[in-house]
């Protein structure tokens, strides 16, 4: 049962990541055109109908979205939308590939974090991958690169508290299902894009689009018919990949289900160059190879040290 459990968690990872590089192709085609608050509240939308869709006809039905942790769902909710925030904002600056790529200095953020504030031991091999990886963020910056290097600085944020919001969701799996952790996210989107709309959404503090913030700050704008299936892929992307994604880190360790995640590289790679004709140069890729292959050697060292630990 436990060897299923496990199976079905990293199938669910897998499928899950491919189906969120749908949202991030989606978002970055919308960013040129609208504001990103805009963009969310119209995929929080489609994804909390599809949510719901699936909450009405499943076994548990509405009895599964009650919850006795409201203040922990909130935090994860602040955490998840800043998170987003952050990414899109950078992504809107950067090549697909660039920013997917910094986001996956998660594992590494993991590490550092585990020992700040937890106070656990970490041995040469591992402080190395962190330190590769560190100089692999360093090189992604391309110092010196005008808009690119506080872009990625912000993606950097959003992929700490990616990971702060995983392991938040595999402390609340015990007692909320993936259902319930979704529906509170795409609720709280919906609540922060709405607000935002009515304060910015006239557009009073409109920048540049030569501004990192332009994406953040635009008007409203009606959206003619030929960007909707782009606004409900976002939708649909988040509320399909993200109960997947959820219930993988719900039901699996995270240091089995994060390796799987990076399937998304391949597929930014792959978007960037079909929808937008970019492709890494010799940086990115010198970058992309240090941050995933350290990334991996230190979920692959965290894992091996939880086995001896068990044994």
């Amino acid at each position: 049962m436990a060897r299923n459990e496990t199976l079905a968690g990293v199938l669910f990872a897998v499928g899950g990541t491919l189906i969120f590089s749908v949202n991030d192709m989606a978002i970055k085609f919308l960013s040129g055109s609208y504001a990103l608050h805009q963009v969310i509240l119209i995929r929080a939308v489609v994804a909390l109908t599809f949510i719901l869709a699936v909450i009405h006809i499943s076994e548990r039905g509405w009895s599964q979205i009650g919850t006795s942790r409201p203040g922990t769902h909130l935090a994860r909710v602040c955490i998840v939308m800043v998170s987003n925030v952050t990414f899109f904002v950078g992504l809107a600056a950067m090549p697909l590939a660039d920013a997917v790529a910094v986001a996956y200095v998660s594992p590494i953020v993991v590490t550092l974090l585990s020992i700040v504030f937890l106070g656990e031991k970490v041995g040469p091999r591992r402080w190395a991958a962190v330190i590769l990886g560190m100089l692999g963020v360093l090189v992604m910056l391309r110092p010196g690169a005008g808009v690119i290097q506080p872009a990625a600085l912000l993606v950097l944020i959003s992929a700490v508290l990616y990971a702060s919001g995983n392991l938040l969701a595999r402390h609340m799996g015990g007692t909320e299902s993936a259902m319930t952790l979704s529906l509170y996210v795409q609720t709280g989107f919906i609540v922060v894009s709405v607000a935002m709309g009515l304060w910015v959404g006239d557009g009073h503090l409109a920048m540049t689009d030569g501004s990192i913030w332009a994406f953040l700050f635009r008007p409203w704008v009606w959206p003619p018919l030929s960007d909707l299936p782009y606004f409900v892929a976002t939708g649909l992307s988040v509320g399909i990949g993200g109960l997947m994604v959820t219930q993988a880190y719900r039901t699996v360790e995270a240091g089995l289900v994060a390796p799987f995640e990076y399937v998304g590289m391949p597929m930014a790679i792959l978007w960037g160059l079909v929808m937008f004709g970019t492709f890494p140069d010799a940086t990115g890729w010198v970058g992309i190879a240090m941050i995933c292959g350290s990334g991996l050697y230190v979920i692959w060292r965290e894992t091996v040290r939880k086995r001896d630990d068990a044994a």
